[in-house]
């Protein structure tokens, strides 16, 4: 082993025992948070729902809506404001094709006020991102195959567009892959970078990215291609090692990926599935998330209905399973692990509930709490301190 990857295992070490470390270092993070949730608004969602979540006992409190507004289903939170992006996952927006991305200002009491809302210009907006100073507001638009930048003004309010890039090309499964289909953006951890899972195409694109003017510019490499029919929807960067896995919806698998930081190049390494052996149903993956101490990744599974935990390896990023647990729940579209780094919330679309469970650091699987809350067409969880 060389003496610099020798030295990145120990400053994985150090930064994973200065997140999560010894008991006491735990408890000190544990407290009141409050968690967000985007919907897709019907006959039971009105909008953006809220709820507290006590880190200490792991006990969620009553759910209230928070902001009425058209299915916001993925949100994100400003890094210093007190202010939350939400896409408008619709078609049409001031009468014209497009979707919408809102901004909200946090009230004292926890509501949500519009700021504004700009279109998306593609349609089916499915997920948004804010860079880490707060300079700029992303979103990748599915219907279309395309992603847009706008700048943030420093009330948080969202300005000038800064890049709308229209993605061109199809995969091997004629009815879902006839075309681009934009379905995430993500941030490398030092803001150079933005990485789009494109479902239509087999790919992750790889953009540059401009704080100062929110424009983004195609990369060198400028994508990296994802086994045939997979599918790549969403992504996760390792917290401190040039790793990075895509969760793959057609194919119910995950794909390591490893990063060039210099050119914010990906390349593939091996996929596994999160499906157990034998299972015969239908079902698509959804979210995939690191935990903080990056020893873990979890990834959701739909039909089959359960989140699937793998143990990374820190020298090659190869992936062990570890368990694979039932939510509870129907359709987890989406979960989150709370800032602590000992619980793990799971939305289920389609039974209208956010079941709670445990999560064992040191182990990473997974107990449920047998508690959930009801709360209609569940899609995204954001944690927040009050």
């Amino acid at each position: 082993m060389s003496f610099a990857f020798a030295l990145v295992r120990i400053l994985v070490v150090v930064a994973a025992g200065a997140i999560l470390g010894s008991a006491g270092a735990t408890s000190a993070l544990a407290e009141t948070y409050s968690v967000y949730v985007g919907t897709y608004t019907g006959a039971k969602s009105k909008g953006i729902y809220a709820f507290q979540f006590d880190s200490t006992s792991g006990i969620p409190g009553e759910p209230k809506l928070v902001a009425t507004t058209s299915s916001p289903s993925f949100l994100a939170l400003h890094p210093s404001l007190p202010v939350i992006y939400a896409v408008n996952e619709v078609n049409e927006f001031n009468g014209k094709k497009g979707g919408a991305i809102s901004a909200f200002k946090i009230e004292d009491d926890g509501s949500l006020k519009l700021i504004n809302q700009v279109s998306t210009v593609g349609t089916g907006p499915c997920h948004v991102a804010v860079d880490s100073q707060g300079k700029a507001v992303l979103a990748a638009n599915y219907n279309t195959g395309s992603v847009i930048s706008y700048q943030l003004e420093p009330d948080g309010r969202i300005g000038k567009r800064g890049s709308f890039m229209q993605h061109a090309g199809s995969s091997v499964n004629k009815q879902r892959q006839e075309g681009p289909h934009a379905h995430g953006v993500f941030f490398s951890a030092d803001d150079r970078f933005v990485y789009n899972p494109d479902l239509g195409l087999d790919k992750v694109l790889i953009y540059r990215f401009d704080p100062e003017t929110a424009q983004l510019t195609p990369g060198t490499p400028d994508a990296v291609t994802i086994p045939p029919g997979a599918g790549p929807r969403h992504l996760a960067l390792h917290p401190t090692l040039p790793l990075a896995w895509t969760v793959n919806e057609m194919g119910s698998t995950v794909t390591t990926l490893h990063v060039d930081k210099s050119n914010g190049g990906l390349t593939a390494g091996p996929s596994i599935s999160t499906l157990p052996a034998g299972f015969q149903g239908s079902s698509t993956t959804a979210e995939i998330f690191v935990h903080p101490n990056g020893r873990f990744l979890y990834a959701s599974n739909r039909g089959h209905d359960s989140i699937t935990v793998f143990a990374i390896d820190e020298t090659t990023g190869k992936l062990t399973v570890v368990q694979n647990e039932p939510t509870g729940g129907k359709i987890p579209r989406s979960f989150a692990i709370d800032p602590t780094g000992r619980w793990l919330l799971a939305a289920g679309q389609n039974s209208d509930d956010v079941n709670v469970f445990k999560l064992n650091p040191d182990t990473g699987r997974l107990t449920h709490a047998a508690r959930k809350i009801d709360v209609p067409a569940p899609v995204c969880l954001l944690f927040r301190k009050p």
